[in-house]
């Protein structure tokens, strides 16, 4: 099995008596999409201008993509994308002569170069946008843009620090398909955003807490250690309710329209037990509420807080 494509030992960058990032040791899948979460002020931008070879660690080590980015800073840039808070777009130039200059930097022009564009120019509906200015652009499309020039290089690895700030919610759930399409395709993704819902697109998420990892797992597992787990609501007539809950276990409650089931993690005897359930009573309705992803933060940072 390869080796992860992004790994920190004891990573660490102090600003004179100020800790940013205080012994940071990750380590990132190839071909994943890692989410990099945390408060605003707790080191994740720091973090990824280490990763990504633009200010050098006090301490600590760091190899992205097989290149220890301490001794080879700009080496690495090579392989990587990057799209930060604010889209790197040169204002005063259009979207087209954008493509342009960063083509130029990539050692990309000619025909090899409208290929590339060209397919990029349709996957993300920038035709119309080529003649026009970043800032005149909407904040959703000028997004868009920002990720496909990131991209025009073919990077194995991607970094995108905040990319859905700013945008409405519809934008926000495109540039995911966009994101979890270039997954697909082989590129490794590493993701700040403090829209903690997003989460959930994301293969791991690692909380940062004061430049402290605090928690490093997927999802589910995340929802596992730092929740309540899911609550499962059943609807059905009154006559149906006491067989129902017999099926369910002990731990259902009645309710008005029906049970309550607080189920902790949704494992293979729940769904089980619900799958038998729906089939003795056809006319109930199922309902599933998962744990909302800024609870789980709140609870990975009380109990954080708690251990210091």
């Amino acid at each position: 099995m390869a080796g992860p494509i992004i790994k920190t030992r004891a990573l660490t960058k102090r600003f004179g008596a100020f800790t940013a990032v205080d012994a940071l040791s990750i380590e990132v899948a190839a071909g994943s999409i890692f989410a990099f979460l945390g408060a605003n002020g707790s080191g994740k931008s720091t973090t990824i201008r280490m990763l990504i070879g633009l200010i050098r660690p006090t301490a600590g080590a760091i190899e992205v993509d097989g290149v220890d980015v301490i001794r080879h800073p700009r080496r690495v840039r090579d392989r990587i994308g990057y799209m930060g808070q604010k889209v790197s777009l040169y204002e005063g130039l259009t979207l087209g002569e954008n493509v342009e200059f960063y083509a130029g930097l990539y050692g990309l022009a000619g025909a090899e170069l409208a290929r590339r564009w060209g397919a990029l120019r349709a996957r993300f509906a920038l035709a119309e946008a080529e003649g026009e200015r970043p800032e005149d652009l909407p904040a959703g499309i000028r997004q868009r843009a920002g990720l496909a020039v990131s991209i025009m290089h073919r990077p194995r690895l991607l970094f995108l620090d905040e990319p859905t700030a700013g945008v409405d919610v519809r934008s926000r759930a495109l540039f995911w398909e966009l994101i979890q399409e270039e997954a697909e395709a082989g590129a490794t993704i590493f993701v700040t955003t403090h829209f903690l819902e997003e989460a959930d697109y994301c293969d791991r998420v690692c909380f940062i807490d004061a430049g402290r990892l605090i928690a490093d797992a997927p999802p589910e597992e995340l929802r596992r250690r730092y929740s309540g787990g899911y609550r499962v609501e059943v609807a059905l007539p009154p006559s149906g309710r006491v067989a129902a809950a017999a099926l369910l276990g002990g731990e259902a409650t009645l309710t008005e329209a029906g049970l309550a089931l607080a189920a902790g993690p949704l494992d293979a005897p729940v769904l089980g037990a619900l799958a038998r359930l729906v089939a003795a009573h056809p006319e109930a309705r199922v309902s599933i509420e998962q744990p909302a992803m800024t609870d789980v933060f709140r609870r990975v940072l009380a109990e954080a807080g708690a251990a210091r």
